[in-house]
């Protein structure tokens, strides 16, 4: 344990260092040419070092009750300050859940000012948004390696658009440009998309690998609709992400009350565990993000610069500044395509939004604008060509240690070490494709597209199985299976009987175990007598498989 420890410290030590020395590169090479050419007033602002030393954030956004605050709620294991949750719209501002050595409510204009914090930036959208956010601190094991961002339930209709004051799509835009992941909260008895939440998630464009998607309070239905549900939402994002791309999907019930439907409990634990393990990956992930980030950042920067001094170079010497300024914005396309094949620029760093970009310009005078430096542009490659490279080489090889198993007796737990605990092993799943007619909501009842259809039901676990069990042997010699005398058939006929098989014929799992347990059989033995027996997976034992059982006990006892 002691080396292990020692191995996750020294990761964390060489993380930290690359984050140093990423902020550094930053202030040296990039903020010089991004000043000159006004990239805070076109894009985002300069970043600062809480930028930087920030923790990992998750941003949660979906129409209201659909259950964000009560996952945060679940994820930390506890309530937290200002938390409301009710099936009507609760949440009406935005909370960043942030660890604190005690329990209280930070103001959002407090909140901007915090050197230790990453929200600065929020300031540029005023009073009316920061009177609507606000800091819920406290501490947990959980935030000390992340950070979660909740938001307003999004409703339908415009009057509540026109009624905040500020842009909410572009709050929701400046935290995803900044957080780690993002995730889609999604009711599986309502998966319409209004207008506005359609917005918000097409304002995500270009943080794409960001996003996931978590159909919430799933154990409310049954396989069969779940299964609708869960292809009508494929369906659904597929229009409004506008890409083959599927994006990964988490099925399940994210709070404390019990199942409705525990026949689908195997599959909600391994998707709540794959979705654990993606948050996990989170805190050692933050500097490759961070890295991936800042040359995403670099590239659109030294375009900009390109354009700024373009623009400038337009110019005439001595008079019409005004008129020229106004072909040139009213020309934007062609001003992009100018820049793009003279300066040999990826066409795909450009602003995607030529109608804002064009109304920023309207504000500046291009006179005064500054000519592109050589010196800033050869830092700035050094930066992407040099620089970042070897930063990436610096990164440990090895982010986890996946030797132990992690433990799944509650979340508090499972997220109690998010940076050092290895994730489980990843879900697989085979699934096939059928038309079907109907769908989740009956206005869509043909258009829907072919959705899955209900999956292979998954072999029942071991009840003997011990936490971990080593792997098959391929080259293990197979032997065949002995089947019981025919004179010793009836005898475990009768025996069968005793335990009161149910209306198809079949002992329960508790009745088997029952069974099985009173041959005083030790349970490594008993796990091995479970898995050559049980073959139909099912959970349960049958006459012809209680028989296999019993002969198999007795051959172990001979």
């Amino acid at each position: 344990m002691a080396a292990e420890a020692s191995q996750v410290n020294e990761r964390d030590a060489a993380t930290a260092q690359v984050i140093d020395e990423l902020k550094a590169l930053y202030k040296e090479k990039l903020l010089p040419m991004e000043q000159a050419s006004k990239f805070d007033y076109f894009h985002t602002p300069f970043m600062t070092d809480a930028e930087f030393d920030s923790r990992p954030s998750v941003l949660l956004v979906g129409q209201y009750s659909t259950g964000k605050t009560s996952f945060i709620r679940y994820l930390l294991g506890t309530d937290f300050p200002g938390q409301r949750i009710g099936p009507e719209p609760t949440t009406d501002r935005f909370v960043a859940v942030v660890h604190g050595d005690d329990e209280h409510i930070v103001p959002g204009n407090a909140l901007c000012v915090a050197p230790d914090l990453p929200f600065r930036g929020l300031e540029k959208f005023g009073m009316s948004f920061l009177n609507k956010f606000e800091g819920s601190q406290l501490p947990n094991k959980v935030l000390e390696n992340i950070t979660l961002v909740d938001t307003p339930g999004i409703l339908s209709g415009s009057k509540q658009r026109d009624d905040r004051g500020y842009d909410f799509v572009q709050v929701c835009r400046w935290f995803a440009e900044r957080c780690d992941m993002i995730l889609l909260l999604f009711d599986a008895h309502k998966l319409d998309i209004s207008d506005e939440f359609r917005t918000v998630i097409e304002s995500f464009k270009g943080h794409d690998d960001k996003i996931r998607c978590v159909l919430n309070k799933a154990d409310q239905i049954d396989r069969q609709r779940l299964m609708r549900v869960y292809g009508a939402l494929m369906w659904a994002m597929g229009k409004v992400l506008k890409t083959p791309e599927v994006l990964r999907v988490y099925i399940g019930s994210f709070w404390d009350q019990p199942l409705l439907y525990e026949d689908l409990a195997n599959l909600f634990e391994k998707e709540e565990n794959d979705l654990m393990s993606d948050l996990r990956d989170l805190p050692r992930n933050s500097a490759v993000r961070k890295i991936n980030e800042l040359v995403k950042r670099a590239r659109l920067a030294k375009v900009n610069a390109h354009l700024i001094s373009y623009l400038k170079s337009q110019m005439p010497s001595f008079s019409g500044h005004a008129k020229k300024q106004k072909e040139l914005i009213a020309d934007l396309a062609k001003v992009f395509r100018t820049v793009h094949k003279t300066q040999n620029l990826p066409i795909g760093d450009f602003p995607t939004d030529l109608q804002a970009f064009g109304a920023k310009l309207t504000e500046l005078n291009f006179t005064k604008f500054n000519k592109i430096k050589q010196k800033h542009l050869d830092q700035t490659e050094q930066l992407l060509s040099v620089d970042i490279p070897r930063l990436m080489e610096q990164l440990p090889r090895q982010l986890y240690d996946r030797s132990n198993e992690m433990p799944v007796n509650d979340v508090a737990a499972k997220m109690a070490s998010i940076a050092t605990t290895p994730p489980p092993p990843p879900l697989s799943s085979t699934t096939s494709y059928s038309r079907e007619n109907g769908g989740a909501a009956a206005e869509e009842e043909e258009s829907l597209p072919d959705v899955p259809v209900e999956p292979p039901k998954p072999k029942a676990a071991n009840p003997f199985a011990k936490k971990a069990e080593k792997a098959a042997n391929p080259f293990a010699k197979k032997t065949a299976l002995v089947w019981p005398p025919g004179e010793k058939k009836a005898e475990y006929d009768a025996l069968f009987a005793t335990f009161n098989p149910n209306a198809e014929g079949k002992l329960d799992g508790e009745q088997a175990v029952e069974a099985l347990q009173s041959t005083d059989l030790d349970q490594d033995n008993l796990f091995k007598v479970w898995e050559l027996a049980a073959h139909r997976g099912d959970g349960m034992l049958d006459s012809e498989e209680f028989a296999l059982a019993m002969f198999l006990v007795e051959k172990v006892k001979a």
